[in-house]
């Protein structure tokens, strides 16, 4: 056993998140935390750092074991990326620092003392590692896509590129167990599948919160489900874990099916032995002794709670009438960011027709973002055209809503752009899981998952054949996804998205644009079968 919760109970603000909650995790293992937003993931996460203490219950984890952790940025004033990077290695450092003393020493005195104490640090430094210090930074570096920020201060970063640098010092150090919380945020495709494979090889023990299903899949070999404060456990990765989880859910169902009759058939013969007992003459006392005795019965029946499923969003997007054949035509683009800077991609040309499913993908700094809002006309490229086809009406999902009034409450935000009653408003959003009170909220005050929700509501309102989606699955949780899927299957218009979401991409997109290194190659098929082609490239 490497670490273990035991009858973990933990509240915040009079609201119970976990209850009495057990749960194991072997050396070795590695193991994906999954349930809805706010059922507590993140929460157990800290506990079993130790970063937060549980009301009652506790963590017992192997003696001497290592925890690497990513919960928050610490602050790093006047610190190069290389210097944060380096910090996983003060231990090594410190010795590389008295054998450099020693080695001063030595020039004028060479004594046995001097020479026994520089030998036995440098086999100690030897041992840990010391000398493959700089090859293990670029390793890790390289796979993160952060060696270009060495020389750059840490506090001049995005927080994307912070939280990517701290992880490169978390895997530096080489914990015995990694918690790791959505480590693909932020991450391209490249740095995606380059965490797969090293988390993959680690030997120790893994713990991770993902939205990433395609990430869960390929290195978890256990699931944890959270739900009411407690926790299930599936064997195998998330696939496997959601058809176990719908033979469970049958199962309970047919459980509370079956207990239900005996229930109803119970209670029906004590209403009748009651029954009969009051029409006698005189009233029978056995009959009531009976009748009594199953009351007694049915109180010491552990009922079985009936399964719930948790609501859903409920979308139906519609397109409005259709556009000519073509939707979008690119010309021989090319674009740079600033006349002294380089091209950032160069000479493509693409065409889009009625009902595509295209996705444009790449690592991050490829110019995705930048050609959708070329398209959408808000960008002038440097070179080339793009034409939109007849009869294209456009609906845009951002990937930051710099759109949204702050200052708005929800409902009128909501109702900003669309000529709806407050009644009706406050119906279609319920659809969209804002109930009572949620709808008066400020957007200043919404979660990023609550904005993309209500931006969602707003596209379903409107008369679009065209969808232009920017990273649609960032700040979703699985269930949220999901529906998010099921509703662009049905959409009979055109879909044009960029996405590191390989799971999303892989289910929905039949045209694939790569972008890499400036130029642009089209794959019709789907994501697997582009990723191949790229890789054989």
């Amino acid at each position: 056993m490497h670490i273990k919760a035991e009858n973990l109970t933990k509240s915040f603000g009079g609201t119970v998140i976990l209850d009495q909650l057990t749960m194991e995790v072997k050396s070795g293992e590695h193991v994906a935390l999954v349930g809805r937003n706010g059922c507590g993931k993140t929460t157990l996460l800290s506990l079993l750092a130790g970063i937060e203490s549980p009301d009652n219950g506790r963590i017992i984890q192997a003696k001497d074991s290592k925890i690497g952790y990513l919960h928050q940025i610490p602050a790093y004033p006047h610190h190069l990326v290389k210097d944060v990077l380096l910090e996983a290695f003060n231990e090594l450092i410190g010795i590389e620092r008295r054998m450099k003393e020693l080695e001063l020493q030595m020039a004028t005195d060479a004594s046995d003392r001097i020479l026994s104490r520089y030998g036995g640090l440098q086999e100690t430094f030897m041992e840990l590692g010391g000398y493959e210090m700089e090859s293990k930074i670029t390793s890790i570096a390289n796979g993160l896509g952060i060696t270009h920020f060495f020389q750059h201060e840490f506090e001049a970063l995005s927080g994307g590129e912070k939280t990517k640098v701290m992880l490169g010092q978390i895997l530096l150090k080489n914990p015995d167990i990694l918690l790791l919380d959505e480590p693909t945020n932020h991450l391209d495709l490249s740095a995606i599948e380059w965490l797969e494979q090293h988390i993959r090889q680690f030997p120790g023990t893994v713990v991770l919160v993902s939205h990433d299903r395609q990430f869960m899949n390929r290195v978890v070999d256990k699931v944890i489900e959270l739900e009411d404060g407690q926790c299930w456990l599936s064997h195998g990765n998330y696939d496997a874990f959601l058809l176990n989880r719908e033979a469970k859910l049958e199962q309970q169902f047919s459980e509370y099916k079956e207990q239900q009759k005996k229930i109803k058939k119970i209670k029906e013969a004590i209403r009748r032995l009651r029954q009969w007992a009051n029409e006698s003459s005189p009233p029978n006392p056995d009959l009531f002794r009976k009748a009594k005795s199953m009351e007694k019965m049915l109180a010491r029946i552990e009922v079985v709670k009936k399964p719930k499923k948790e609501k859903a969003m409920n979308l139906r997007l519609e397109a409005s009438e259709r556009s000519g054949k073509e939707v979008v035509l690119i010309e021989q683009l090319s674009h740079r960011y600033a006349l002294q800077q380089p091209m950032i991609f160069e000479d493509i040309s693409l065409s889009v027709y009625w009902q595509d499913r295209l996705a444009i993908v790449g690592n991050n700094g490829t110019g995705k973002s930048t050609l959708l809002k070329m398209i959408l006309n808000q960008v002038v490229p440097s070179e080339g055209r793009i034409r939109i086809g007849s009869n294209v009406t456009i609906g845009y999902l951002a990937q930051q809503f710099d759109t949204l009034n702050d200052e708005l409450r929800l409902i009128d935000a909501f109702r900003e752009e669309l000529s709806m009653s407050e009644p009706d408003a406050r119906h279609v959003l319920a659809q969209f899981l804002f109930y009572g009170y949620d709808v008066f909220k400020k957007v200043k005050d919404l979660s990023g998952g609550e904005k993309m929700r209500l931006r969602l509501a707003q596209l379903m309102q409107q008369n679009i054949n065209l969808l232009i989606l920017d990273e649609p699955t960032n700040h979703l949780d699985i269930e949220s996804r999901e529906v998010l899927e099921d509703t662009l299957e049905s959409f009979e218009g055109t879909i044009i998205a960029v996405s590191h979401d390989r799971y999303f991409l892989q289910k929905l997109f039949t045209k694939i644009a790569w972008i890499d290194q400036q130029k642009m190659t089209i794959h019709d098929g789907d994501f697997e079968f582009a990723h191949r082609k790229q890789v054989e490239e």
